[in-house]
């Protein structure tokens, strides 16, 4: 049975989290996420992606059952691994939403911190209980929750293991938006579909010159949106843009 899906829609791409009840992440579904990730940033009629777990969870964590059996060998050589399939889906070349329903702890919030913008559903819980199993984050939470939301914030929610409702997610930053839980997929979909008809290239050069830019050093970061910013004079996007600016008016180009 495939725990993970994608699923192809006018443009957009939704990976599927399908392991019921709480879509625990074992190996077999992080293994499946890097193969969906890099399949998604490669596909031309994928151009932008919903992160989804269903209408009740959006995922509660990782298969502790499962990880609980694994010693320190077999833990250092999956660790990377881990991490590697969370990378995937961050260094996706396109907008990436998460659409979070129920829970999303543990492993199910360091993969909605993948994303580039979070809607939460108005009773979703989202937090970073490891360091009640005496573990702390592995997927990259220690990392992208302290650059989200600060590293006094994540010091917080990673010391104390505390859940956070969606109210409190959305005035920290973990969270970009709270809608109603009938609306979360809607939402993200309405989300998706208007960048997906947005110039492709552009929206990856924004993308990593964003995220790339905050792995280093001011001068360092401007170069990269530098190198990026003049790329683009050489596509069709951007003769198209300023094609339809000058005769139409802003806002109206329609992009390949």
């Amino acid at each position: 049975m495939a725990f993970v899906n994608l699923e192809v829609s006018g443009g957009v791409g939704t990976i599927r989290l399908d392991r019921p009840p709480m879509n625990a992440l074992n190996t077999a579904i992080q293994d499946r996420l890097r193969e969906l990730a890099e399949e998604a940033g490669r596909r031309e009629d994928v151009r932008a992606v919903i992160l989804y777990g269903g209408e009740k969870v959006f995922a509660a964590g990782a298969d502790i059952k499962e990880m609980r059996d694994m010693d320190h060998a077999a833990m250092v050589v999956r660790s990377r691994a881990l991490q590697e399939s969370f990378t995937a889906v961050a260094r996706i070349p396109k907008p990436v939403v998460a659409a979070v329903t129920g829970y999303a702890l543990g492993g199910g919030c360091e993969l909605a911190l993948c994303a580039d913008f979070r809607i939460a559903a108005d009773d979703a819980r989202l937090g970073q209980p490891e360091i009640l199993l005496g573990l702390i984050p592995g997927a990259g939470g220690t990392q992208r929750l302290a650059r989200l939301v600060g590293p006094s914030r994540a010091k917080d929610l990673i010391f104390t293991g505390r859940q956070v409702k969606a109210e409190e997610a959305l005035a920290i930053g973990l969270v970009d938006r709270v809608v109603p839980a009938a609306q979360v997929y809607e939402q993200a979909a309405a989300w998706a579909s208007k960048l997906a008809q947005g110039p492709a290239l552009a929206l990856r050069a924004a993308k990593e010159s964003v995220d790339a830019g905050l792995e280093t050093d001011l001068e360092t970061g401007l170069a990269i949106e530098r190198n990026w910013f003049a790329g683009l004079f050489a596509t069709e996007d951007r003769e198209r843009g300023m094609r339809s600016f000058v005769e139409d008016g802003p806002g109206k180009a329609t992009f390949l």
